[in-house]
């Protein structure tokens, strides 16, 4: 096979701020490098997940909106493997992100469940 695994995940924010403080002092990724590239008035923040995935957010001035329907063309939703689907909802919850109810996947039996990005990005967690 040509493919090793998945490198990143690249995710246009609207306000870069606002979502690195989501994605570092909420959800916890580590910071590996952040760049502003003053030609394209822009950020890139390179984030990592445990040892292997990286996420990568960038901010450009006025970028559209994302289609408000998960079943649109394109990317559908990003998830997370969680030890716990309980506690992580409710340390989500208690950072004022609202999270869908707990639900179980019936192919695999995992619980599993969604909450959003501050741009509505859909992210799930699913259990290990």
């Amino acid at each position: 096979m040509l493919f090793n695994k998945i490198h990143h995940v690249a995710i246009i924010v609207s306000n870069y701020e606002i979502s690195k403080n989501f994605y570092v002092n909420i959800l916890g990724f580590k910071i590996l490098k952040e760049t502003y590239r003053e030609d394209r008035n822009s950020y890139k923040l390179d984030l990592m997940i445990g040892d292997d995935y990286q996420i990568e957010l960038f901010s450009f001035p006025n970028p559209p909106k994302r289609v408000d329907s998960p079943e649109a063309s394109g990317l559908r939703h990003l998830a997370f493997e969680v030890d716990s689907i309980e506690k992580t909802v409710e340390y989500l919850n208690s950072k004022n992100i609202i999270t869908e109810p707990i639900r179980i996947d019936n192919i695999t039996g995992k619980k599993f469940t969604f909450f959003k990005d501050p741009d509505s990005l859909p992210l799930e967690i699913y259990e290990k």
